[in-house]
């Protein structure tokens, strides 16, 4: 049963697609920066590439998730979204926050925080944007016809991650103090709630493409949750080894940091096992491929990639270098972008009516964007090595180490444009595919 009003998931995917170009071409300049082709640096300072780079990441991502919540609780729900005006009204004001803080990076206003940069007044817009957003999901569950276990595990997901935004907002005049309470932002939206997020989408995604009866493919969900906060909430001290905070926190963060792996495995093999049991093939081919690759991608870059560097007596040696650039970038590509790209795949057919499940574009842009973002991740691997040991053992200027591995980001420049083939072979489905009808939808409702 489709309904009407999740056409709105089709502008927030729109948007999507869109904020991660941006963030794409920022990452080129930052890379050109990294091997001395610095033509933009007095225009756009690698300190604001990074920080738009970064931002516009958490931007689209979140961006995505609120695209999927739109599509899939009305119809987990039975019902059409409560109202479709306010939605568009969402995103105009969610687009237009992000357009004044990129505006604001550029202008040197931000707060200078990782990941949280924009200015303290556009907080207090996003927190009325989320709220905005939060009843129109919350509202159109409750007065469902139903309330699955996947919408709810989606829904807590998007609940929980707009209150763990608060402890951001929270003004410290301890360096030690604000570190500790960014990190509840940071580290809880990323190894805690986005994973039930995660986890909701492939649930419906997997219940949609595999067949398999949806008790026992939500029968994991609960699974996956309990891991999630059995080893994500403490798991946050890998974070506090070196801030300043109690030395017990070396104990915790390095107990709890090798467990995280624990949930991402859970998906993998979720994933995976669903999979075979699977009694139909459905014809969304290239969707099915963005889903299970999620969960198998994600278990190697955030669970093995970071448990690989969060371990006290490595991490005192990785910390702060290109090793945390490989676990990141195959770690948000895998866990989020992904499932992400999923849910756009399965959702386009049937909001437009078009069935381009397999174009040649369409999997070129899976496996030319995968390969790429291989490829980058061994760059920002072998890179982050030979920094360690030339900073951490034999004690070279950090400068002069940038000059030694900028060969490694000519690798990485060229993986990465395979990457940018892929994704913008994957934009141009999504454009061929064209808006949403309503006759489409009626065509899926018969």
């Amino acid at each position: 049963m489709k309904y009407k009003s999740q056409k709105v998931a089709y502008w927030f995917f729109a948007l999507c697609m869109l904020l991660f170009s941006l963030q794409i071409i920022y990452g080129f300049i930052m890379g050109f920066d990294r091997i001395g082709l610095q033509g933009l640096h007095d225009i756009i300072p690698f300190n604001t590439a990074r920080a738009v780079h970064t931002n516009l990441l958490v931007v689209w991502l979140l961006t995505g998730f609120m695209g999927a919540a739109y599509y899939i609780i009305p119809e987990e729900a039975q019902r059409e979204l409560i109202s479709v005006k306010w939605a568009y009204v969402q995103l105009i004001s969610l687009a237009v926050v992000g357009v004044v803080a990129i505006i604001g990076f550029h202008l040197n206003h931000w707060e200078g925080r990782k990941f949280l940069e924009i200015p303290r007044e556009l907080d207090f817009l996003v927190v009325v944007n989320v709220l905005l957003f939060l009843g129109l999901i919350l509202g159109t569950l409750f007065k469902g016809k139903r309330k699955t276990t996947t919408a709810l595990v989606l829904s807590m997901g998007l609940l929980f991650a707009a209150l763990l935004y608060l402890p951001g907002m929270i003004w410290f005049d301890s360096q030690v103090m604000d570190s500790f309470f960014r990190w509840w932002v940071v580290h809880l939206w990323v190894e805690g709630v986005w994973e039930l997020i995660m986890g909701g989408i492939l649930s419906y995604l997997l219940i949609k493409l595999t067949g398999v009866d949806r008790e026992v493919i939500e029968k994991w969900l609960y699974v996956i949750i309990g891991l999630t906060f059995l080893s994500g909430v403490l798991g946050t001290g890998h974070h506090y080894y070196y801030i300043g905070v109690n030395k017990i926190w070396l104990i915790v963060g390095g107990i709890f940091s090798a467990l995280e792996p624990l949930a991402f495995l859970a998906m993998a093999l979720f994933a995976v096992n669903m999979y075979r049991k699977g009694e139909k093939s459905h014809p969304n081919k290239i969707a099915l491929f963005w889903t299970i690759g999620s969960a198998i991608v994600s278990f190697i870059g955030a669970g093995l990639l970071g448990f690989a560097h969060t371990v006290p007596q490595t991490n005192l040696y990785t910390h702060g270098t290109l090793v945390t650039a490989m676990h990141g970038h195959y770690a948000f590509w895998g866990a989020y972008a992904m499932i992400v790209l999923a849910i756009i795949s399965y959702a386009l057919p049937n909001l437009t009516g078009r069935k381009r499940y397999n174009s040649v574009q369409g999997n070129a842009a899976f496996w030319l964007s995968n390969i790429g973002i291989l490829g980058m991740t061994v760059a920002f691997g072998v890179a982050g090595v030979a920094q360690v040991y030339m900073e951490r053992k034999m004690k070279m200027e950090f400068m002069e180490v940038q000059n030694e591995i900028a060969i490694h980001f000519v690798v990485l420049l060229i993986c990465a444009t395979m990457f940018t083939v892929g994704i913008g072979l994957f934009i141009y489905d999504f454009i061929k595919y064209g808006r949403p009808t309503d006759e489409a939808m009626e065509i899926e409702n018969n």
